[in-house]
């Protein structure tokens, strides 16, 4: 299965980066489901949890708000 770069970076540095099979997120206009070769898309994220699945496993990163930016392989 194709999968898909995820990464979250603060302003500060980069907290997170990985391959991925799917991540939710809460963008402005409700819950976006990421899947690799997604359409590319912009969005504000409202605060709240990212939900993460890799390998058959669902782990959760807490966000408080911030810009999505999906690429086809990112």
């Amino acid at each position: 299965m194709a999968t898909l770069r995820l990464e979250l970076v603060t302003a500060e540095r980069s907290v997170y980066s990985d391959d991925v099979d799917m991540v939710l997120a809460w963008g402005i206009e409700g819950q976006l489901g990421i899947l690799p070769l997604h359409a590319p898309l912009m969005t504000m994220l409202q605060p709240g949890e990212l939900i993460v699945r890799k390998g058959g496993q669902e782990f959760y990163l807490a966000v408080t708000g911030g810009f999505l930016e999906v690429r086809p392989d990112k």
